[in-house]
């Protein structure tokens, strides 16, 4: 072999050797780049892939129903409708039949009632990495109406593809306002937003099912690749702790107290002592869970309307604390009950500070049970004295003021207590009759429950039972709150707190809280007048009238709180405006649960007045006696009315019958019957009385005490003047 030849089979073996590294390098680069998109980047090109070819439509879970502790349905889920679009399937009617995007977004929002630019935008979606998007949600929860018009949509005569209506869920209340801020609202997407729908949210939603599926270009599901279906799980079903019929009493007495006293706000609530059972909350004014969304309102303004304010809202409590500073000192025996004596000028200096009684002139020499029925602050003051600030914030935080009790809504607040080492004097005397610490109103109502029930602190609750349905209708309870004894603390002496209570019914039967007594019913209470404080001072002419009750106090079955924000400062005084609420609730609370009277076991009814209707032709006096929920019988044929049994001015129970004697003139029995007026106001009983014919005296301020003419007396209109000395009500 020549040199030259050899030379050239070295360079050819050289340039094979070299192709063939680089072609080596090729492959292995290839392979590595096959291996990282295969292996590494498999999972988000699959994805990408499965979003741009399949339709993935969520299945909303029915969300549990809320339900008062009888049964009755207070927040349900309703079957409606929901819109999606299979965009690979809509891209292609698109193309198919020269349809645009304008086109679809107009007929769309025609008939879900949509803005057109948001429907634009759905349509001209994509994934993050810029590629067409196989599916998205138009509309959620639309109605049956809305529903067969997108069914029915048609565009150049041909059926709009690509539009899925399937079923869905909606969130309804049946009764509207009705409990609103216990039950809360959800958002757009059915998620617990405020109260029980948030609080129990993870329950009451359930777990959404989800059918996913690719398509071919026709919108069939094609059997052999990525396919789907998982079923929905509905949402467990609350009961709560609530009793329709007794927040409906509550409700109608807030709404009526906010009207008469032309006030700010007004709460109330009910409980069952013995085991911290909420029966009732309401709060007035109060707002649309089914429209919470009002319009022309800020975020803040709609948060505000759904504030519990039973729960978050704080305030200085008043004189309605004197019950902690009465407890602390029977506790530690600072004082004897039997033996005690003030005298009460109407004023205490402590320091350089004059403080002063609600009662300027003073309440003169009282006994322990005097201070609390007469609501005397320089008596209040001297328990404090005698208990000292530490003792004293003992009980307080045993009664567990100043601390979330833990009830199971959202929003809770803590209040402010003063620390023991930051309590003055002056601190200590106006602590002492409910001034300086702030609490919510129910963490009073976990205090006040303490005192009726023997001194036990029992956390609050709105939810009795969370349950659910298997297969075979089957009542399986997955949580209950029936057990309360692992969280039952004995905090006080069983044998003070009945004691105390014995106390706090000679409040309400001869002291300041005298207008929430009830005939034949052993109630306790006490009321409170607090001065509200703004920007850090007291508001001259802004209050909060409250009351606190139990019965039947020897062994209470319900307790009741009202709170009077901001009343008409011409009359704010809780014995005035607060006790007469407690006294229409406890009424209808005893009518409906018919509790045990001290001397009948029957069912209370109210008591009415009969109004005067001799006189009036018959038509206008079966009017009267209507209106005032009285029935009738008319004797003998004639116009007029000219005598009736009983006489006008008795007392009968609400829909007592009332006999009318008819005549063909207007002269009739003048004779009339003196009412008892006992607990009502000046304007009230004038009022009466002139109605009756019967002249009036006044005497002194507050509310009528004593009558000269007693109940029952019959006298003739015109004749007779009625002589009414009235007293102050405490704080």
């Amino acid at each position: 072999m020549t040199k030259k030849e050899y030379r050239d089979k070295v360079i050819m073996k050289r340039r094979m050797l070299a192709v063939f590294s680089i072609l080596l390098l090729l492959f292995f680069g290839l392979a590595i780049r096959l291996s990282y998109l295969m292996v590494i980047k498999s999972g988000k090109y699959k994805n990408i892939a499965t979003d741009q070819w399949t339709s993935e439509v969520k299945i909303e879970a029915r969300r549990g129903k809320i339900i008062d502790r009888n049964g009755q349905e207070l927040a349900v889920s309703a079957n409606v409708y929901r819109v999606d679009l299979d965009m690979n399937t809509l891209r292609q009617t698109k193309a198919k039949y020269s349809m645009s995007d304008e086109e679809i977004a107009s007929e769309l929002a025609n008939s879900l009632n949509m803005d057109k630019e948001e429907v634009l935008k759905t349509l001209k979606k994509t994934l993050p990495s810029g590629l067409p998007l196989g599916s998205a949600t138009l509309k959620r929860r639309i109605e049956k109406e809305e529903a067969d018009k997108v069914r029915n949509i048609e565009i150049k005569e041909h059926k709009l593809r690509g539009v899925i209506v399937s079923p869905d869920t909606k969130r309804y209340y049946p009764n509207n306002n009705f409990l609103a801020h216990v039950l809360g609202h959800t958002r757009a997407d059915g998620e617990g937003l405020t109260g029980v729908e948030l609080t129990y949210d993870k329950y009451l939603a359930g777990i959404p099912g989800v059918k996913i599926a690719e398509t071919d270009n026709k919108s069939q599901d094609l059997p052999y690749t990525i396919s789907e279906y998982t079923k929905p799980v509905p949402g467990k079903d609350v009961m709560l702790t609530i009793d329709e019929m007794i927040q409906h009493f509550a409700e109608k007495a807030a709404d009526q107290a906010l009207i008469d006293n032309k006030a700010k706000a007004v709460t109330i609530m009910v409980m069952n002592p013995q085991n911290g059972e909420v029966l009732a909350m309401a709060n007035k004014p109060d707002y649309n869970p089914n429209s919470p969304w009002e319009e022309g309102k800020t975020f803040e303004e709609l948060q505000k309307n759904w504030r519990n304010r039973a729960v978050s809202d704080t305030f200085e409590p008043g004189s309605v604390f004197k019950v902690i500073t009465a407890a602390a000192a029977m506790e530690e025996k600072v004082v004897d009950e039997e033996s005690y004596k003030i005298t009460c000028g109407g004023s205490i200096t402590i320091g350089k500070r004059t403080i002063h009684c609600w009662k300027r002139t003073g309440h003169g020499t009282e006994t322990f049970a005097d201070i609390l029925k007469n609501s005397c602050n320089v008596g209040f003051m001297d328990l404090g004295r005698r208990l000292g600030a530490e003792k004293l914030n003992k009980h307080i935080q045993l009664f567990g003021l100043g601390q979330k009790t833990g009830i199971d809504l959202p929003g809770e607040a803590k209040g402010i207590i003063k620390k023991t080492d930051n309590i003055s004097e002056t601190d200590l005397a106006t602590i002492s009759f409910g001034q300086t610490n702030t609490l919510t109103a129910i963490q009073y109502m976990r205090a006040l429950n303490a005192i009726a029930n023997g001194g036990y602190l029992i956390k609050p609750h709105v939810v009795k039972e969370i349950v659910h349905y298997d297969e075979n209708n089957t009542r399986i309870v997955d949580v209950s709150f029936d057990n309360i004894e692992k969280e039952k603390k004995q905090i006080e002496d069983k044998e003070v707190m009945e004691r105390l209570r014995g106390y706090l019914e000679k409040v309400v039967s001869e002291g300041g809280g005298q207008n929430a007594f009830v005939e034949g019913y052993r109630i306790a209470g006490k009321t409170g007048t607090a001065q509200k404080v703004v920007d850090g001072r007291y508001a001259p002419g802004k209050y909060i009238a409250s009351f606190g009750g139990m019965a039947p106090a020897e062994d209470p079955k319900v307790t009741v709180f009202i709170s009077i924000d901001e009343p008409d400062p011409s009359k704010y005084y809780a014995g005035q405006i607060a006790a007469p609420v407690a006294k229409q609730v406890f009424t209808d609370i005893f009518n409906y649960m018919a509790l045990s009277s001290n001397n009948t076991e029957k069912i209370l009814v109210r008591n009415i007045t009969v109004p005067e209707v001799r006189g009036l032709k018959k038509d206008e006096a079966i009017k009267v006696l209507k209106d005032t929920k009285l029935s009738y019988e008319i004797a003998q044929e004639g116009e007029y009315i000219v005598d009736m049994t009983p006489k006008p001015g008795y007392a009968v129970s609400e829909g007592g019958k009332i006999l009318l004697y008819s005549g063909d003139t207007q002269n009739y029995n003048k004779e009339v019957v003196v009412p008892s007026l006992r607990g009502y106001d000046k304007d009230k009983a004038i009022e009466l009385l002139k109605s009756l014919g019967i002249e009036t005296k006044i005497i002194g301020e507050g509310v009528i005490s004593e009558q000269s003419i007693a109940p029952g007396s019959k006298v003739n209109r015109g004749t007779a003047t009625i002589v009414l000395t009235l007293k102050e009500l405490g704080d």
